[in-house]
């Protein structure tokens, strides 16, 4: 990359000649240097540097990840759910919201907040619908499983929330279907697969 930086456009025969090697030898590092952002090729120019650096070759990896590649299974409950079904859900679960349907279509989305709000109010949870404590839609934030989980991130630290539902919106007039949903540690494993893929 230095020879590139100091002398580019420059070729590969040229290249190879400054560090005594042979062209084939060199055209493995040359692809990959070049696939990775750090170098542009065009024909009959050569290679010259492309001077992105490290944190701008990451950021544009990232807004390429794609929603429907991280997604994880929903953890969904049905509106005539109890709250105290979708507490014992919530635990058993080990998640920090829940989201709410009717025939696989969104209609809420609860949060723990949501039932601890209930729960101190004394009422008889097995008697109390989910539909009561939770967030409806239109109010539920979501996003598309075409989205990019940099779109997610960006509506999570917006909202101040901890998971998104993933969806895929139907006909008009109806509720988006429920595909999957995206939380804060959907961000951090995309996170460090990407860290990990850029120390290889």
């Amino acid at each position: 990359m230095e020879i590139v930086k100091r002398h580019g456009p420059i070729t590969g025969e040229q290249i190879a000649e400054y560090l005594s090697l042979t062209r084939a030898t060199l055209r493995p590092d040359l692809a990959i240097l070049t696939m990775s952002g750090f170098l542009e090729a065009r024909p009959r120019v050569g290679y010259f540097y492309s001077g992105k650096k490290n944190v701008d070759l990451f950021g544009e990896a990232l807004r390429r990840l794609k929603v429907k590649e991280f997604k994880s299974v929903p953890v969904v409950v049905p509106e005539k759910c109890s709250v105290y079904d979708a507490i014992v859900t919530m635990f058993t679960e080990d998640v920090g919201t829940l989201i709410v349907v009717r025939d696989g279509r969104l209609v809420g989305v609860v949060s723990r907040k949501d039932l601890l709000k209930v729960a101190i109010g004394g009422s008889d949870l097995r008697q109390v619908p989910v539909n009561v404590a939770m967030t409806r839609v239109p109010h539920v934030v979501t996003v598309d499983v075409e989205d990019t989980l940099y779109q997610a991130a960006v509506l999570m630290v917006r909202h101040e929330v901890d998971s998104l539902p993933v969806v895929r919106n139907g006909d008009s007039g109806e509720p988006p279907e429920v595909v999957g949903r995206v939380s804060k540690t959907t961000i951090t494993r995309a996170f460090v697969e990407l860290g990990e893929f850029r120390e290889i």
